[in-house]
């Protein structure tokens, strides 16, 4: 369903610290996931979105949260056309789909996915 969030990002410093904290606190079972610093919750309790902890940096300062769409490109023309603005380019996630970022008209940055099991894996690389 389009317009839905679908994903979290909380940035970490610590490695071990957030993710013991995480799991501690919330009871969430974390992975890490493909070659960066990247950990991906896992079947946690009840109902809600699936998200991750990820390597604080310049790009990823702060949470941040993803808003499934039906055609990124599409959505990203209408953000613009509406006061918006894009900061990033569609970015592949291989076996998965795509993302994006834009800044929102208060200036808020927020992702966007378009899921898309086609978008191939890099040669020599596996998933997950």
């Amino acid at each position: 369903m389009a317009g839905k969030v679908v994903h979290f990002e909380i940035p970490i410093d610590d490695n071990d610290r957030a993710t013991g904290f995480y799991e501690e606190t919330f009871g969430w079972t974390l992975q890490r996931w493909g070659p960066v610093e990247y950990w991906l919750t896992e079947g946690g309790q009840g109902e809600g979105i699936e998200g991750a902890l990820i390597k604080r940096s310049d790009e990823s300062p702060s949470p941040v949260f993803y808003i499934d769409v039906d055609d990124i490109e599409i959505t990203l023309a209408t953000i613009e056309a509406t006061g918006g603005r894009r900061i990033t380019e569609p970015m592949p996630i291989p076996t998965v789909g795509w993302s994006a970022f834009f800044e929102d008209t208060e200036g808020n940055r927020v992702g966007l996915f378009q899921s898309d099991p086609t978008v191939p894996m890099p040669a020599g690389e596996m998933p997950g």
